[in-house]
């Protein structure tokens, strides 16, 4: 081999190599919906872009109304509750919380502000067989990495009707998150394509996106929905001792 060919193959299997092993980018920190960084909700309507998105099956349309008619006069919601949102609603990142990811080889954790909500994506390891998991309204994630892309696969849910992705217990989603900078400004921007895969409930495919920022001098705060209700519990046995003392 000429050494000029030499030199051209040895450039190409060094290349292939540093490509083979480069290290995967890192999604790791605190994200905000608003663009700004400033935290806040993100300024747009999902529920009504969603909506049109979406072609609902016979099925997924007679379960949504009779939730609706029993909720919507009360305005109750499942958050009124102290019930995490669950996959894929999480991700709207609703009232403006955050969400903060945390970057392993072997796992991705999201942690959602919100009802202190938790997420794991697997990145290594066996995976569980589907016959062995339990229902549950963030299912079981796993992850590979395409290029500079995470993929993740999202099964094992339980059937949800009371958020705006409405979903049957054998729904899959597919996540696509990559960074990316924004064209104007320069910003680093976390970028999800999202597509539910769900022929109980939708007559095909549907994708959406969502794009976070980074949250500015932010960080995580507590969530405890139920405290709350033990603090006006205490409050209301402070009355009831009061007034028995002043029968005595």
């Amino acid at each position: 081999m000429k050494p000029a060919t030499k030199r051209a193959a040895f450039a190409l299997c060094s290349l292939f190599v540093a490509g083979a092993f480069a290290a995967p980018p890192d999604f790791s920190g605190i994200w905000t919906a608003s663009r700004d960084g400033k935290g806040g909700p993100a300024r747009e309507n999902f529920a009504a872009d969603f909506n049109a998105l979406s072609s609902f099956t016979a099925e997924a349309k007679t379960k949504i109304a009779e939730y609706r008619a029993l909720v919507d006069e009360a305005g109750d919601t499942p958050g009124g509750w102290c019930v995490p949102i669950g996959m894929p609603g999480a991700l709207l990142l609703g009232g403006g919380y955050p969400m903060e990811f945390i970057q392993r080889p072997e796992q991705l954790t999201i942690l959602f502000e919100a009802h202190a909500e938790v997420r794991r994506i697997y990145l290594a390891g066996p995976k569980v067989s589907p016959v062995d998991l339990l229902p549950s309204r963030d299912g079981y994630s796993t992850g590979h990495w395409d290029g500079d892309t995470l993929v993740v696969e999202t099964i094992g849910l339980k059937e949800s009707v009371d958020q705006v992705v409405a979903h049957s217990e054998d729904a899959k989603f597919i996540e696509r998150y990559r960074l990316e900078k924004d064209a104007q400004t320069g910003q680093r921007l976390l970028k999800a394509d999202v597509t539910v895969v769900d022929p109980a409930f939708y007559t095909k495919p549907v994708t959406f996106t969502r794009v976070w920022a980074p949250l500015e001098n932010g960080r995580m705060m507590d969530y405890d929905c139920t405290e709350p209700a033990w603090e006006d519990h205490l409050d209301m046995l402070r009355r009831q001792s009061r007034a028995a003392a002043a029968a005595n």
